[in-house]
């Protein structure tokens, strides 16, 4: 669907409401990486690192791939001062001290949150955007929808900032005895891209889209 993966050096949003498989999207991006010996740094905003290495080990992936290369923040999002300072400031340097080659932000939508006026929320993340492009890394965002538009994300800035824009959702059967998981690549810039809808499963230890299907 992405006519062979993510660009390298670009952005990608991955879109969706709760349970929709985000999180597990982001952490199989840093697994791929990992295990062809990249370095990656994996900042969460939501989930506690404890948690979340607990959630990698249920994975059944290679926990080995999970050492030096693999660098785990976990940011207080109530801490406005620090979490501004450390996503603006600090990351680039990290960035270029590891030479991390993937960089994801789980979900970033808590970092759009942080800012009280929209004017603010869109300069600060215009800001930030152009700071990660001069950075040699390919970097995946996840972001909540907007309650009143499951096709959007919530604050409505990510999907245009970002090269590539991934959405994941629900669709309910006719019926309403169903609930199915579905996949849609709404834009990559720069490249041919899949334009249907596709039905996808979380399972243990990924993420899989059924690409031939027809959307059930």
């Amino acid at each position: 669907m992405l006519s062979g993966g993510l660009l390298e050096r670009s952005i990608c949003a991955v879109v969706g409401t709760y349970g929709t498989g985000k999180t597990t999207f982001a952490l199989q991006f840093a697994y791929e990486g990992l295990r062809r010996g990249e370095k990656v740094i994996y900042i969460s905003l939501e989930e506690r690192e404890e948690l979340l290495r607990a959630t990698i080990a249920q994975k059944g992936w290679n926990m080995e791939v999970f050492g030096e290369g693999f660098y785990l923040l976990k940011l207080d999002p109530t801490d406005f001062n620090l979490a501004i300072s450390s996503i603006k400031s600090e990351l680039p340097a990290l960035i270029e001290n590891t030479g991390a080659s993937r960089v994801i932000i789980d979900p970033i939508s808590l970092f759009e949150g942080l800012f009280e006026d929209e004017s603010t929320r869109r300069q600060e993340m215009f800001r930030l955007i152009e700071v990660m492009r001069d950075e040699a890394c390919t970097l995946v965002l996840t972001s909540e929808t907007d309650a009143t538009n499951p096709e959007g994300s919530r604050y409505g800035l990510v999907e245009y900032l970002a090269d590539t824009v991934v959405l994941l959702r629900y669709i309910r059967s006719a019926g309403l005895t169903e609930v199915h998981l579905a996949l849609e690549v709404v834009k990559m810039r720069r490249s041919a891209h899949s334009r249907e809808i596709k039905p996808f499963e979380i399972l243990q230890d990924q993420i899989m889209v059924y690409s031939e299907a027809s959307l059930f």
